[in-house]
């Protein structure tokens, strides 16, 4: 694991790496508005994929590396992405842009932009809880790259069955919610939910060109 600070136009961002030994492709996954690199599912992916043959990078938004609490605007989230990018295909490898929540759609926003291989997508915010009508449905179907959303099946911010046909795939974790966390009494264990987040993902990294 090693962690490298990047200079961006929106302040210096974080990247903390955990690489494959033989690596073919990048993951390079962001937080969301309300955590950080900590999050279980990204966690989780640090911890699985390294061992297939995926280096993947955990990136701290610059809001975050300085300390504040609340994420700005999603332009200023964008150029903090942009700032990084160069960081992240240094190695010569095809780059998976992703990220949960507020960072999936930083993703979707900036992957033909930038050159993503593909986009990753986990709890993708679809609207504001309880407001169906507000839907960022638009920046999903344009991400313009093969995309996985991986959501949680009681996510406030948009319920698998919500979501549009398009052309992505989408993976349910059961009963999960916006943190992929699962009740006690659900028929799916947290360590299995999170086991449906890496499998999905392995498979899905797999499959790419």
């Amino acid at each position: 694991m090693k962690t490298e600070i990047i200079s961006t136009e929106a302040g210096d961002a974080r990247i903390t790496w955990h690489p494959a030994k033989r690596a073919r492709l990048v993951l390079a996954v962001s937080h969301g508005a309300g955590g950080g690199i900590e999050a279980r599912d990204l966690q989780a992916l640090a911890r699985v994929l390294p061992g297939l043959g995926v280096s993947v990078a955990l990136v701290e938004q610059p809001w975050r590396v300085a300390g504040k609490k609340l994420a700005p605007a999603p332009k200023t989230l964008d150029a903090g992405w942009r700032g990084l990018w160069p960081a992240l295909v240094r190695p010569g490898l095809p780059v998976v842009s992703g990220g949960r929540s507020a960072g999936a759609r930083v993703a979707c926003r900036t992957a033909v932009e930038l050159g993503a291989a593909a986009v990753l997508a986990l709890s993708f915010p679809l609207h504001p809880p309880g407001r169906p009508e507000r839907s960022r449905a638009d920046e999903l179907l344009g991400s313009g790259v093969p995309t996985l959303v991986v959501q949680g099946g009681n996510d406030p911010f948009g319920k698998p069955q919500e979501f549009p046909d398009g052309p992505f795939e989408l993976v349910e974790v059961p009963c999960g919610d916006h943190g992929f966390a699962v009740p006690k009494r659900a028929p799916i264990t947290q360590e299995e939910a999170v086991t449906v987040i890496t499998d999905a993902v392995a498979k899905w990294v797999g499959s790419l060109g």
